[in-house]
């Protein structure tokens, strides 16, 4: 299975660090060092998730010179805070790109959902014969759901809003994937939620106020998050490249999601990589899900990624999931 293509969407308005410190009451010296973020894209009023989904999957079937009727399968990695509740995007993707023959799954692992996907476009190629190209897209605005003035949310400052999309292929070109690895930790499955607006406490006039991101147990979620986030995030990472037959030593380049910038530095030392061997996504803030995606196609336009490198993916998830993925570069990429 390939990677062919990368598709990204990322809206034209930016909320900087300086407009995130007059928000929060941060310095803005700590949401630019020790947050991590210098500027981030936010919405504008056409940019819904599934809408800015769609932009980017015809992106990258545009880039591939890949038409749409071709598409075998959806799916759809659309943030469940999207454009109407209750509703599945991966229809309404294949509408958008002509893939009126596909079939299609809505996938949901939170911020880890393109490690998922590329889980299960593996084995859709392995079951499925007749699958030939597979396409995933997901579209993200979760920063709509972020309180400043919560400090226990802290972490989620950097939540921006963009639309991602990648062509997957039986045959290359492209991104060959060669390991996948997973984690779940259900210690922290109720650490990070939008409290109200569900079943347990119905939206209400009351409780508007009250839909935003939040943190159950802020104290007990930072020590478990500080004694297993970055051994885990190595784990994966670890097991993926043992599946793929290498080593940590061989690894070129790793797209990893936007954290902090002293987890992003502790990620690349416990993998004994240098900081040009991946790139902080300061001036993007954190995309989801779609964060690997974004993090390719710079690299791939910047020209890290050359014929034969060895590439990780890694991500993380509010619930709590981990997945890495590795691939290696054979013949080009389309993005």
């Amino acid at each position: 299975m390939y990677v062919r293509s990368l598709g990204v969407y990322l809206p034209r308005g930016r909320m900087t660090a300086e407009e995130i410190a007059a928000s929060s009451g941060l310095p803005v010296e700590v949401v630019r060092e020790k947050l991590g973020i210098r500027e981030k894209p936010v919405p504008g009023p056409e940019d819904h998730p599934a809408e800015m989904a769609a932009w980017a999957a015809e992106e990258a079937l545009r880039l591939a010179g890949f038409p749409g009727e071709g598409v075998d399968w959806v799916l759809s990695m659309v943030e469940e805070y999207k454009d109407y509740p209750v509703w599945a995007t991966a229809p309404y993707l294949a509408l958008r790109v002509g893939a009126h023959r596909a079939r299609g799954l809505d996938l949901n692992q939170k911020c880890a959902t393109f490690l998922g996907a590329l889980e299960v476009a593996r084995g859709l190629f392995a079951t499925r014969k007749e699958a030939q190209a597979v396409l995933v897209a997901g579209g993200y605005r979760n920063g709509d759901l972020v309180d400043y003035q919560d400090p226990h949310t802290r972490f989620l400052y950097d939540l921006a809003a963009g639309g991602a999309a990648a062509l997957l292929t039986r045959e290359g070109p492209g991104l060959r994937l060669l390991g996948l690895a997973h984690r779940m930790d259900p210690e922290l499955a109720l650490s990070v939620k939008v409290p109200v607006g569900g079943t347990r406490r119905p939206l209400t006039q009351e409780n508007l106020g009250e839909y935003r991101l939040r943190v159950e147990d802020p104290e007990a979620m930072k020590a478990r998050l500080d004694a297993t986030s970055i051994p885990t995030f190595l784990e994966v990472v670890r097991e993926a490249l043992e599946e793929a037959g290498y080593g940590e030593a061989d690894l070129d380049y790793l797209a990893l999601l936007h954290m902090k910038r002293s987890a992003h530095q502790k990620v690349l030392q416990g993998l004994g990589l240098a900081e040009g061997q991946s790139i902080y996504l300061e001036d993007y803030g954190h995309l989801g899900q779609l964060d690997p995606i974004l993090s390719l196609q710079l690299a791939w336009r910047e020209g890290r990624l050359k014929e034969g490198s060895l590439v990780a993916l890694a991500a993380a998830g509010v619930g709590y999931f981990y997945g890495a993925a590795v691939l290696r570069l054979e013949g080009g990429l389309y993005a």
